[in-house]
C-alpha cells in the first residue's frame, strides 16, 4: 500500500525533480557509507597496529579484547546493569534540565526587570568550571542516584536558561510589534510568535544538552557510585584494566548518539511538518 502511494506521488514529480532525488539520495548514502568506512578503518587500524606491536595493548588494548570483554559483561548482564543505571541517570538529568531551563527562560523574557537582574549571575555560572563544582553538588545533593542526577541538572541548566532565553530575544520583533499593535496579551505573543519560532534553537540547545548531561552523569559516577559506566571506567583505571575502560568509553559513546540521533530524528519531524 505505502509502496503504491510513493509511486502515485512520484508519478506527479518531472524527471529532472526525480534526478535530482536520486541525487539528493545518493548523496546521504555516500556520506553514511564515508562514516561506516572512517570508523570501520580506524578499528582495522588500531587493530594491525596493535597485533604487530606498534602500540603498547598495556595502554590501549585493542578491538578484539574490548569485543570479547563485552560479550563476557553480556552474559553475566553486568554491561546492561551499568549502561542502564548510566542511561537512566543522563535522561532524568537531561530531561529535568531542559523543562526547567526553558521555564526559567520564558520567566526571563516575560520580564526584562527579572532578565536584567539575573544576567550577570547567569554569565557568571556559566563560566564557572561546574565539573569542579562536583564534589560540592554532591554534598549538597549527597551521595547515590539523586547526587549524580542533580551533577547532571545542574551542568545543562545554565546552558539550556542561556541558548533558550538568546532564542527568545531573536525572534523577529516586528511580528512582535505587530500582535501588539493588535493588542495581543503577553501570552499570546508567547504562545503564537516566539516559542514557535525558537523551538529549532531549542532543539539545538537540547543537542547539546546531551553532551553536558553525560558529563555530569560520568562525574558523578567518577565521584560517588557504585555502579555505572562512569565507575566501570575508573574501576577498570584502578586495576590497571585499559580493555574495560576503552569497553566503557564505546558503550558511553554509543548511549550518546543513540540519543543524539533521537534528538535529530524529532528535528526532522519538525522541519518535515513546518
Amino acid at each position: 500500500m505505502l509502496s503504491k502511494n510513493k509511486e502515485v506521488e512520484h508519478s506527479n514529480f518531472s524527471p529532472s525533480h526525480l534526478e535530482f532525488l536520486k541525487s539528493v539520495r545518493q548523496y546521504k548514502l555516500k556520506i553514511t557509507l564515508s562514516q561506516i568506512g572512517i570508523l570501520v578503518g580506524f578499528l582495522l587500524l588500531w587493530e594491525i597496529a596493535a597485533r604487530l606491536a606498534w602500540i603498547d595493548t598495556f595502554f590501549t588494548s585493542k578491538p578484539s579484547s574490548i569485543l570479547l570483554l563485552i560479550q563476557d559483561l553480556s552474559r553475566d548482564g553486568s554491561i546492561f546493569k551499568h549502561t542502564g543505571i548510566s542511561v537512566f541517570e543522563a535522561i532524568v538529568g537531561f530531561v529535568i534540565g531542559t523543562i526547567l531551563g526553558t521555564s526559567i527562560a520564558i520567566l526571563l523574557w516575560w520580564s526584562e526587570f527579572f532578565a536584567k537582574v539575573f544576567d550577570p549571575y547567569l554569565v557568571v555560572l556559566n563560566a564557572l568550571p561546574k565539573i569542579a563544582l562536583g564534589p560540592i553538588i554532591i554534598i549538597w545533593a549527597g551521595a547515590g542516584m539523586r547526587g549524580i542526577i542533580v551533577t547532571a541538572l545542574t551542568i545543562s541548566l545554565v546552558v539550556t536558561i542561556l541558548s533558550t532565553y538568546n532564542g527568545f530575544k531573536e525572534v523577529d520583533s516586528e511580528k512582535v510589534k505587530m500582535l501588539q499593535t493588535f493588542g495581543a496579551t503577553k501570552l499570546q505573543i508567547l504562545q503564537k510568535v516566539v516559542f514557535p519560532a525558537s523551538i529549532p534553537n531549542m532543539i539545538n540547545t537540547m543537542k547539546i544538552n546531551i553532551g553536558m548531561s553525560w558529563i555530569g552523569v560520568i562525574v558523578g559516577e567518577f565521584l560517588v557510585s557504585k555502579a555505572g559506566l562512569g565507575y566501570l571506567i575508573v574501576y577498570g583505571g584502578q586495576v590497571f584494566r585499559l580493555d574495560i575502560v576503552m569497553a566503557g568509553v564505546i558503550i558511553l559513546a554509543l548511549a550518546t548518539a543513540i540519543m543524539y540521533q533521537l534528538i535529530s530524528k524529532l528535528e526532522s519531524r519538525f522541519v518535515k511538518w513546518r
